[in-house]
C-alpha cells in the first residue's frame, strides 16, 4: 500500500473527470467565501468551457491532459496542462524553436503546455490547496517532466506564470523566460481624473481628445456584466471576434458555442464594453474579471470610428476598474499603442524544458540574451511613457 505521506500523479483526458469543488478548491481557494477568484481563466468553468465547447480537443491542437497531485487520497495540487501539436494561440513564441530543432532531424510536436489556451493573462499555473503550496507545485513539476521524459516528448511549457513558478522550476531543469506585456495599475486613484493627472500634460489633452472623439460616434457605450448580458450581446461579440480573429489569426480560436456557454456559466466573470448606434452594437470589447485585476480579451467592430478602439478597450476599463475597486488592468498581448495610454511595459513570466541536451544548451543561451535584450527594452519604453517625470521617479 502506498505511504500516506507519498503524492500521486495523475493524467486526466477531460476536466469531467474531476469535480470543480476539488478543483477550484486548488485553483480558487481565495474564492471559498463566495468572493471572485483571483482569476477566471484556471476556474473549473472557464476550462471546462472551452473543453465543451470544442475549442480545445480533437482538431484543434489542444488536446486536454489535466494533471492532478493526491496525497493520502486527497486532491492537493492542479495544474491545465495540454498536448499540443502546433504552437499556436500561446502567445509566447517558440516558433524558431521547432523550425531550428527540426531542421537539425528532431521532432518538436508534439509537447506539452501547461498554460490556459489562448489566453495571454498573467497568473498562477500550478495550483495549490492551501498549506500544500510548496509540495504541490514540486509535484506537479516533476510529474509533468516524467511525462514528457516517459513519452520521449521534445518539450515541456509553462507559460505566463508567476516568478516563483518559474524558480520551483529552475530547481528541475526549466529554463526561465522573460517577456512584456503592457499593464494598468492604479497609483490610488479614485476616479480617471485622478489617474490624468499623473499624467504629463501634452499626454493628458490628449487622452481627453481621443475621449472626445470616440464618444461623438452617434450613439451610446454600454458597460455590462452579469445578468445584464443577454444572448443578443453575445451573438455581437462573436461577430466582432469573428472578423478581428480572422485577420489576426486566419481562423478564430474560440468557437461560436463558447459564446453561448459563457452567457450561461461564465456571465458573472465577463464584462462586455459594447458601442451601440440606432440599438445596433457596432463594436465591442469584452473582458474578464478578477479579485483585483480586468482582464481584456477580445475587441472588433463592424464599422469604423475614430479613437472607439481606445475607449472601449482602455479608457472604459479604466473606468470601470477604478470603480469596481480593482487596482489594475491587463490589456493583452502586444501593442505598443497601449504605452501612451497608461499602460506600462511589465515582465512577463515563463518556464520551459529541453528534453534533448545539446538544444537546451543552445535555448538557454538564447533566453540569456533575450533577457538582457527585453530587460533593456522595458527600461526604455517605461521612460518613454505618459506620466510626469516626478511620477516615474516616484514609480522606480
Amino acid at each position: 500500500m502506498p505511504d500516506g505521506s507519498q503524492i500521486e500523479i495523475e493524467a486526466l483526458t477531460s476536466l469531467h473527470q474531476i469535480a470543480a469543488a476539488d478543483w477550484d478548491a486548488c485553483a480558487a481557494p481565495e474564492a471559498a467565501d463566495g468572493g471572485r477568484a483571483r482569476d477566471p481563466f484556471t476556474t473549473h468553468r472557464f476550462l471546462l468551457a472551452l473543453e465543451d465547447s470544442k475549442s480545445v480537443g480533437p482538431g484543434t491542437g489542444w488536446q486536454s491532459r489535466p494533471i492532478v497531485a493526491c496525497k493520502a487520497g486527497q486532491i492537493i495540487a492542479v495544474a491545465p496542462m495540454y498536448v499540443k501539436s502546433h504552437s499556436q494561440g500561446e502567445y509566447i513564441f517558440d516558433h524558431n524553436w521547432a523550425n531550428a530543432f527540426e531542421r537539425a532531424g528532431g521532432r518538436y510536436y508534439p509537447k506539452l503546455q501547461i498554460a490556459v489556451p489562448f489566453t495571454p493573462a498573467t497568473g498562477r499555473r500550478l495550483l495549490t490547496r492551501p498549506g500544500h503550496e510548496a509540495e504541490g507545485r514540486a509535484a506537479l513539476l516533476a510529474g509533468a517532466r516524467q511525462l514528457t521524459d516517459d513519452n520521449r516528448i521534445s518539450s515541456l511549457h509553462m507559460t505566463f506564470c508567476t516568478e516563483d513558478e518559474v524558480a520551483a522550476g529552475r530547481d528541475i531543469g526549466l529554463l526561465p523566460r522573460i517577456t512584456q506585456q503592457y499593464h494598468w495599475e492604479s497609483r490610488g486613484y479614485a476616479c480617471f481624473d485622478d489617474f490624468l493627472a499623473d499624467l504629463s500634460s501634452r499626454k493628458r489633452k490628449t487622452i481627453r481628445k481621443e475621449r472626445e472623439r470616440a464618444q461623438a460616434f452617434g450613439g451610446d457605450i454600454a458597460v455590462l456584466t452579469g445578468d445584464a448580458l443577454r444572448p443578443e450581446h453575445w451573438a455581437a461579440m462573436w461577430e466582432f471576434y469573428q472578423d478581428t480573429g480572422g485577420r489576426k489569426w486566419g481562423t478564430p480560436y474560440l468557437t461560436r458555442a463558447f459564446f453561448d456557454i459563457a452567457q450561461d456559466r461564465l456571465r458573472d466573470d465577463t464584462l462586455l464594453v459594447l458601442a451601440l448606434r440606432d440599438g445596433r452594437a457596432v463594436a465591442g470589447a469584452l473582458n474578464f474579471i478578477g479579485r483585483d485585476t480586468l482582464y481584456g480579451r477580445y475587441w472588433g467592430c463592424v464599422e469604423d470610428h475614430p479613437c472607439l478602439h481606445f475607449e472601449l478597450c482602455y479608457y472604459q476599463a479604466i473606468d470601470w476598474a477604478l470603480a469596481q475597486g480593482l487596482t489594475r488592468v491587463e490589456a493583452g498581448a502586444q501593442g505598443e499603442h497601449k504605452l501612451a495610454r497608461g499602460y506600462l511595459p511589465v515582465r512577463v513570466h515563463s518556464a520551459h524544458y529541453i528534453a534533448d541536451p545539446g538544444f537546451s544548451d543552445a535555448v538557454a543561451r538564447y533566453l540569456r540574451e533575450e533577457r538582457a535584450a527585453m530587460d533593456r527594452e522595458i527600461e526604455v519604453l517605461t521612460d518613454w511613457g505618459p506620466f510626469r517625470k516626478e511620477t516615474r521617479e516616484e514609480q522606480d
